[in-house]
């Protein structure tokens, strides 16, 4: 890995990831963004990336 390529941390798959964008103060990598924008509501996954994008408006929510 280049040493100049920076990581963040995906406040969804909780793995390192360099692309990506950020919903407020939360990092979310281009695979996750993609898959939550691609998931049916009646799915299982659709539960998981709502109470993770919750975490947003948590005043606890810290990076």
């Amino acid at each position: 890995m280049d040493k100049n390529q920076i990581t963040r941390l995906c406040g969804i798959c909780d793995k390192p990831k360099k692309d990506g964008i950020y919903l407020y103060q939360l990092f979310i990598c281009t695979e996750c963004e993609m898959d939550i924008v691609a998931t049916d509501p009646r799915d299982e996954a659709y539960s998981t990336y709502v109470k993770k994008l919750k975490a947003i408006n948590q005043s606890t929510f810290t990076m």
